[in-house]
């Protein structure tokens, strides 16, 4: 169904892409097959060499029910064209492929995968990458410089970041990429597109880790790329030949959750405001991390370029005198309504240590450049009542003391 860029988020969610069913179903029908026929020679050669659109075939994303999400995921982020992907890290891997052969900035943490990827398996293909700590921002311009400019450039970064929470600029960066010649490719997977548009704040390109809070019910694995026509197109070809298309029945499945996706992150979004200011009145809690505290470093920048804080929030546990890593171990195994578990963004409330899951593999060293604390817990709510999950952390903080 047509919608356009006037109307609401939660009525593109609901409507975008939907395709008319000849039997009337109000939402597009999963076409679970790998093919399509075609009624003349004629007719194959204008969709294989686009003159046409049409089905062909799955792994190409010439598929009914994969067009429809991405069309869907196109509008939600105001974006001209969209792709989806297998994974978050399919769909950073390809974009890094196509738009980023120079040289690759990265600003700011990021997840584990997204920091292997760069740092250790990119430059074998002969990619040089640069990771900067937020508090190197300004050897930003001087490390685009250092890159030639046959390929591409990119600079790169989550905001919120993982698993500290800590907000960029968008606008000022991209801004400053675009005077040196490279894009900006904004991971938008802690934000949601409810929360930040980063197309409309200058980016060129949105990705999304759609297993979180686009999926929102822990129940698939895929990925998603937002921007022009012209920049999408590019990397369409590295998806279709990398294989990382993602299967018909996820992607009915992802466009059924976005069409909760604006009740689910404004239910979320209050419910970790709420958490965050009880947990930072308690004293076993030494800090909170979140973008809508008022104490939070980035609280002014985030109010102004995101429309709400959403749903993680980071505590740092006191350790009075122990080890910090048992010490938050200790406070997470005795949560009962938090599912202990990697990941986010889902209607269940998950508890995880950054230092055992997300960024176990960075050294202690680099952890701690990156000012990701051993004590850290990271909290990403559901949908619970947000009083009986602030009352689930008092027993478990009370308990871990006791």
């Amino acid at each position: 169904m047509p919608t356009t860029p006037e109307q609401s988020l939660a009525t593109r969610c609901v409507h975008a892409g939907e395709a008319a069913d000849a039997h009337g179903s109000p939402h597009t029908p999963i076409y679970s097959t790998s093919t399509f026929a075609f009624p003349s020679t004629a007719a194959i050669l204008d969709v294989v060499e686009d003159r046409a659109s049409g089905s062909l075939y799955t792994r190409y994303g010439l598929n009914p029910t994969i067009q429809a999400l991405e069309a869907k995921l196109a509008a939600i982020e105001g974006a001209e064209a969209a792709l989806a992907f297998a994974s978050g890290m399919a769909a950073e891997a390809a974009v890094f492929l196509a738009h980023g052969r120079d040289g690759i900035v990265c600003i700011g943490d990021a997840y584990g995968g997204t920091l292997e990827l760069l740092a250790d398996q990119l430059p074998l293909l002969g990619i040089p990458t640069h990771l900067l700590i937020g508090a190197e921002l300004d050897q930003l311009d001087e490390r685009l410089a250092s890159l030639s400019v046959n390929a591409g450039r990119l600079v790169f970064l989550e905001t919120p970041t993982n698993p500290a929470l800590e907000v960029f600029d968008i606008a000022a960066i991209a801004e400053r990429a675009h005077a040196q010649g490279a894009r900006l490719v904004v991971d938008n997977t802690f934000a949601s597109p409810v929360n930040q548009q980063p197309l409309a704040l200058g980016a060129d390109l949105v990705v999304h880790s759609a297993t979180k809070y686009l999926g929102g019910h822990s129940d698939l694995t895929a990925g998603a790329l937002m921007g022009s026509a012209e920049l999408i197109g590019a990397v369409a070809g590295w998806r279709k030949n990398l294989g990382t298309t993602p299967a018909p029945e996820t992607a009915a499945l992802l466009a059924r959750s976005l069409r909760t996706l604006p009740v689910r992150v404004q239910a979320q979004n209050a419910s970790a405001l709420a958490i965050a200011e009880a947990m930072q009145a308690h004293p076993r809690v030494a800090r909170v991390l979140h973008p809508g505290l008022a104490s939070f470093p980035g609280h002014a920048l985030a109010a102004r370029q995101m429309s709400g804080f959403g749903g993680m929030l980071t505590l740092e546990v006191t350790a009075e005198g122990a080890d910090p890593a048992a010490a938050a171990a200790a406070v997470v195994d005795r949560l009962k309504l938090f599912t202990l578990a990697p990941s986010l963004g889902g209607v269940e409330s998950l508890v995880t240590q950054p230092c055992t899951t997300t960024h176990h593999d960075l050294t202690l060293e680099e952890r701690q450049r990156r000012g990701i604390s051993d004590a850290m817990i990271r909290l990403s709510i559901g949908l619970e009542d947000p009083a009986e999950l602030i009352a689930d952390l008092e027993q478990a903080l009370a308990g871990a003391a006791g």
